[in-house]
């Protein structure tokens, strides 16, 4: 019954919550095989939220009895690329204080010039998780919306 009174944030914020840790499982793997320094590999991560949106949005319409807002879903995937990226940027703050190695190794194949501090790359997960947040949840949506877009209030 306490899925009856899911809110988008609450619905957001759990889901958040477990896409980060499979941000983190994964970069911990990644460091593992030796891909945590190339760049490349962190599109995967990109792949990781896209599950976690998808699975946050599904789980609140399915609470809502396959009738949700529009701005609900939408609202539930921002918040939830919102918290992963967040919780997955402070990670990496800890990270990157425990391993300072691994700031050298970036910052050696940054090809701009550009001095990679841990708060630069905190501000650079943050920004690239949630605005990529923002964009998978509105193509999410056009698949999760429900087809007569009315407010639940209107359906009874």
């Amino acid at each position: 019954m306490a899925d009856a009174m899911l809110s988008p944030e609450r619905n957001g914020i759990r889901y958040g919550l477990f896409t980060s840790v499979g941000m983190i499982a994964y970069f911990l793997l990644a460091s593992l095989i030796g891909w945590a320094d190339r760049i490349e590999y962190s599109f995967l991560n990109g792949v990781v939220l896209a599950i976690g949106v998808c699975m946050a949005i599904a789980h609140y319409k399915r609470v809502r009895h396959d009738r949700m807002p529009y701005l609900h879903g939408f609202g539930t995937g921002i918040i939830t690329a919102a918290v992963a990226s967040l919780v997955f940027g402070l990670f990496l703050i800890a990270y990157m204080v425990i391993n300072p190695n691994f700031v050298e190794q970036l910052r050696a194949q940054d090809l701009f010039g550009f001095d990679l501090s841990v708060t630069i790359a905190f501000l650079a997960v943050l920004l690239q998780g949630v605005m990529s947040g923002v964009i998978i949840s509105l193509i999410a949506m056009q698949y999760f919306k429900s087809p007569d877009h009315k407010p639940l209030e209107q359906l009874d």
